[in-house]
């Protein structure tokens, strides 16, 4: 390393320790006090330092929790620098100036490719595996500026797009991720995950528009929203699966899932086989997809090939529900009344929660809907068919960002659907007043079993109405 490169380093871990405060990596003073002496390129030369190389987790919804099963599998065999609930390389500097390991597990968040710089990430990072999740209609503002989605898609694919080496991992069930993986194939390899089992299935599934040419693609079965086996006249297909599903039997305390893999492994350099039964708490039909790629990713990156199978049985059977990250949706029992509540910003995000709760339902139900933004309409309407789909007895509907104009727009809206719906209009601002009169809301109901989800803070607001509700 420089001179100049050694200094900056030396600064940065000196700095460091302040970053350490919060969850995982995500203050990143150490890398930020490091670019600003050496530059952004010179995290090039920190990730050097790392034997194996970088593996960087990207998508629109599963990235943390498929991180936090990675770095459980992953530690397991090797020591590892980590960081989650990121979206800056900062993070991803301090994680190399303050941790050890040969491997490097990073989430990288982007909502577009200014802010998100995913070609620098990728250029100055040069990880040997990118591992998606999926990809869906995200937030449409960033720093207050409508952007198309097919501008988000693009930034997420640039993540990948010049790597000449490694691995790719990808969700063969969803287009978007699919393609992404098949466009590389020329470049490097790429291992599938998906479902190959009966015992999913999605009725109310969303034919979206090919991604490689447009036209709106031919399921033959839906399993998430999106995701699902599909065709295309031009071709475009979901490739073979390298890990898939085969079986799930649902129980009321736990699931059982049977995976089976043939899959290239970075470090050896050849393909490795295995198969597995695992038992799990009843996690969500989303965290189903969470565990196949982080298993994927696990089985392609771990350098010792002879312990995927005991390790990732070690792993799963002995989860509990804490592995979630704090504010994402569960359903809490409080004395005989069942609330789901959780963040729910995207249309993916908020179906796989309602799909969570049906598990649940069984009787008239509430729904306390957090709205989203102006310019955010697109979002609204896919929040709008999953309240429709619950048949709820009675909604409320709550500004989840700042606009309480736009909110009550919304509102006008579901209230013509649902006339005796209401209308609570707390200001973002305000953050204690809202999460007192949302946690007043949800333990008050006249209803056994309410939802409450939508648009809000990912983790502060959620978290803290869930303690409330629990602690109380």
């Amino acid at each position: 390393m420089s001179i100049k490169i050694n200094i900056a380093k030396f600064i940065a871990k000196v700095g460091g320790p302040f970053s350490r405060f919060g969850p995982g990596s995500g203050k990143s003073f150490a890398g930020i006090l490091f670019t600003k002496i050496a530059g952004v390129d010179g995290v090039l030369e920190l990730s050097k330092d790392l034997d194996i190389g970088s593996v960087i987790l990207t998508g629109t919804n599963g990235k943390t929790t498929t991180t936090t099963l990675l770095i459980k599998l992953l530690s397991n065999d090797t020591q590892i620098r980590s960081s989650y609930e990121s979206n800056t390389i900062n993070a991803i500097a301090s994680a190399f100036i303050q941790q050890n390991g040969e491997l490097g597990v990073f989430e990288y968040g982007i909502r577009n490719i200014k802010y998100g710089v995913p070609d620098t990430v990728q250029r100055v990072v040069d990880p040997i595996g990118v591992v998606y999740t999926t990809i869906s209609q995200e937030h449409t503002q960033v720093a207050g500026i409508k952007n198309p989605f097919e501008d988000y898609y693009k930034a997420k694919r640039l993540l990948s797009q010049a790597m000449t080496r490694g691995v790719i991992v990808t969700n063969a069930d969803d287009p978007r991720t699919a393609l992404i993986g098949i466009d590389k194939e020329k470049d490097v390899r790429v291992n599938y995950y998906g479902i190959e089992s009966e015992g999913i299935e999605d009725i109310n599934g969303e034919d979206i528009a090919c991604p490689n040419c447009g036209e709106k693609l031919t399921y033959s079965k839906h399993f998430l929203n999106h995701r699902g086996i599909y065709t295309c006249s031009c071709g475009f297909k979901r490739p073979d699966l390298n890990v898939k599903l085969t079986d799930i039997e649902f129980g009321q305390d736990t699931w059982k899932l049977t995976i089976e893999g043939d899959l290239f492994n970075y470090t050896v350099s050849k393909n490795v086989k295995f198969d597995l039964d695992i038992t799990v708490p009843p996690f969500g039909f989303h965290n189903i997809y969470n565990a196949l790629a982080s298993i994927t990713a696990y089985a392609t990156f771990t350098p010792k090939v002879e312990n995927i199978e005991t390790t990732v049985k070690k792993i799963f059977n002995n989860l509990d529900m804490s592995f979630i990250p704090p504010g994402r949706f569960e359903v809490v029992d409080i004395g005989g009344k069942y609330v789901g509540l959780g963040q729910g910003d995207n249309g993916d995000a908020i179906k796989i929660n309602a799909m969570f709760m049906n598990q649940y339902v069984d009787g008239p139900l509430e729904f306390i809907y957090t709205t989203p933004d102006e310019d955010e309409e697109e979002i609204f309407e896919d929040h709008f068919e999953v309240v429709k789909s619950m048949n709820p007895e009675h909604v409320i509907v709550v500004p989840g960002r700042k606009s309480i104009d736009k909110a009550r727009e919304y509102y006008e809206i579901i209230k013509k659907e649902y006339p005796d719906a209401e209308f609570y209009p707390l200001s973002y601002d305000e953050m204690e007043v809202r999460i007192e009169k949302l946690t007043e809301l949800a333990r008050n109901s006249n209803y056994d079993y309410v939802i409450m989800t939508g648009c809000g803070e990912e983790q502060a607001m959620w978290e803290r109405i869930k303690r409330k509700l629990i602690d109380d």
